[in-house]
């Protein structure tokens, strides 16, 4: 067995291009680390919806170039197979440890391979590559990012030329493409050959940015802004610009690229102490907004001043922005069908029925919001945002700031702030909590064994609230796709436990509806709201034994 780890070690080795994972792998042999080599070559890197993404290093089990340059094998072969032999194929990338080297290598296999590439011109948002599909008329892209993972990771999305994130079975097809890749020395590689894009792919990205928001719509709201150590700055800060907001207020310490992170244990705007640098910057510019991006920018996090919250400024949830934006295009008289994940509050589906829209509920993901039919607008409460869908067929994180950017002003204008229109949302609807139990696991047994917990042992109650059905979604329902998650339906609540389909992690959507009478009522309704989430939190974790 230990010669048998040695000897698959020492044959990708001698085929590892990068200089940099050939000296780090022939460390580990030279020591004999059996451990660490059976942590890399205990099988590979799967490709699945989300593409690849995992830790760089050495080996078939971690993100390099060796990994990078099969994929992109197996992704022109998938595509040449699909007769999109000579098609152009757009690829973008993040400012992460690799990703420039990753891009390139993807070009020269595509080019390689019969096909043509261009790669955006510098490292920008991940919705910026989106649109070039479409916009160029690609057959594919590709987006070098591990979005909001930990610095060490790196990822690779793909994307087909309808501009959407790849669903099954192209997944399968494309994982059995890459698993055919014979030696690296096979994959024809020119030294050039590709197009490098010019800032023109971005200017045309910004004129749409235009298109988001109404003509003549007031535009005083004033912002601090955190690119999160990632590529928004530039594009966000020219987008409003070009709006003509006021100039937004830059976190200083988080502004520029930064593949380290160095302020952030994880660049998510959503994870503890993430954003303590840019409610420490609004409480000396007092905006009225701070919006973050993550750091590929597809994702955007609001916070507004309350004064009720320790340093005065509250985070609000991905499901309070979607509600949000919801109204506000059913206040500009939006048509169309707005749409959603399971997982995301149900309090769209209310919006839209009250505004006789359409309303659509997909799986997890915006691969599967973004192929809704006639949708105008889609989130998922993982601050998700597609506010222009004929534009950019994933979440954007610029454009949905521009357009929570002109609400705040529309509601300033009136003397009123987005904490108010919630409050409206509530008296309209019934209060709609949402909350989130996430674990983290170094051991992904234990994720699965959590969930055949539950299969076998469905909850009958949670927080004393009676669970009338439970549904396994890998089997299917008549609306959705099978997909590994479990769904609970109590009186007045929804839980949802799935797998993460990005980290290791396991997730459990939680929504409890509590009604309202009056605006006198909205305190207790919170409190209430805040008691049943803390309950069927502590007894969904008992149940699944995490």
């Amino acid at each position: 067995m230990q010669h048998d780890l040695i000897a698959q070690a020492r044959t990708w080795l001698a085929e590892d291009p990068d200089p940099e994972t050939r000296e780090e792998l022939a460390a580990l042999i030279e020591a004999g680390d059996t451990q660490e080599l059976a942590a890399r070559f205990a099988g590979t890197l799967q490709f699945g919806t989300a593409g690849l993404r995992g830790e760089l290093g050495a080996g078939p089990l971690r993100m390099n170039r060796s990994v990078v340059i099969r994929a992109a094998a197996g992704l022109a072969a998938y595509l040449k197979a699909q007769g999109r032999e000579g098609g152009l194929v757009v690829i973008g990338y993040d400012a992460r440890y690799k990703s420039a080297d990753f891009a390139r290598d993807t070009a020269a296999v595509m080019t390689g391979a019969g096909l043509r590439a261009a790669v955006l011109p510098r490292p920008l948002p991940t919705p910026v590559l989106a649109y070039a599909i479409r916009h160029l008329g690609a057959v594919a892209g590709v987006e070098v990012t591990a979005s909001h993972n930990p610095p060490r990771d790196n990822g690779y999305k793909v994307y087909l030329g309808d501009g959407s994130q790849i669903v099954p079975p192209a997944d399968g097809e494309i994982a059995a493409a890459i698993a055919a890749v014979g030696p690296l020395a096979g994959v024809v590689r020119p030294e050039d050959g590709w197009e490098t894009l010019g800032e023109e792919v971005l200017e045309a990205y910004l004129a749409r940015t235009d298109a988001v928001l109404a003509a003549g719509s007031p535009r005083t709201a004033r912002t601090v802004h955190t690119a999160m150590h990632g590529v928004g700055t530039s594009v966000l800060t020219a987008a409003f610009a070009r709006a003509g907001f006021p100039e937004p207020v830059l976190v200083a310490e988080q502004a520029e690229p930064d593949p380290a992170f160095p302020t952030v244990a994880f660049p998510n705007p959503e994870e503890p102490g993430a954003m303590d640098l840019a409610f420490a910057t609004a409480r000396r510019a007092a905006p009225d907004l701070v919006i973050a991006n993550d750091p590929d920018a597809d994702r955007c996090a609001v916070a507004v001043p309350d004064p009720s919250v320790e340093g005065g400024w509250r985070m609000l949830r991905g499901d309070e922005v979607g509600a949000l934006l919801a109204a506000h295009l059913v206040e500009r008289g939006a048509s169309g069908v707005f749409a959603e994940s399971i997982v995301s509050s149900s309090l769209l589906g209310r919006i839209a029925e009250k505004a006789g829209l359409g309303y659509e509920e997909t799986l997890t993901g915006f691969k599967w919001i973004a192929r809704v039919d006639g949708l105008r607008y889609g989130y998922e409460e993982a601050l998700g945002y597609c506010v222009d869908p004929e534009g950019v067929r994933d979440k954007d994180g610029i454009t949905a700031a521009l357009l929570v950017a002109e609400l705040a002003s529309v509601l300033k204008e009136r003397g009123r702030t987005l904490l108010d229109l919630l409050d409206d949302l509530a008296l309209a609807h019934g209060l709609h909590a949402t909350d989130q139990l996430s674990v983290r696991v170094e051991d992904l047994s234990v994720i699965a064994d959590a969930m055949a917990r539950l299969r076998e042992q469905p909850p009958t109650a949670l927080a004393g609230l009676a669970v009338t059905s439970a549904e396994d979604l890998s089997r299917g329902t008549d609306r959705l796709p099978p997909t590994d998650g479990l769904r609970y339906h109590l009186e007045g609540a929804r839980v949802i436990v799935r797998p993460s389909g990005t980290e290791p992690k396991l997730k459990c959507y939680l929504e409890v509806v509590v009604p309202v009478a009056d605006a006198a009522g909205l305190p207790a309704a919170r409190a209430r709201g805040a008691e049943l989430l803390a309950g069927i939190k502590r007894d969904l974790a008992a149940a699944a034994g995490i």
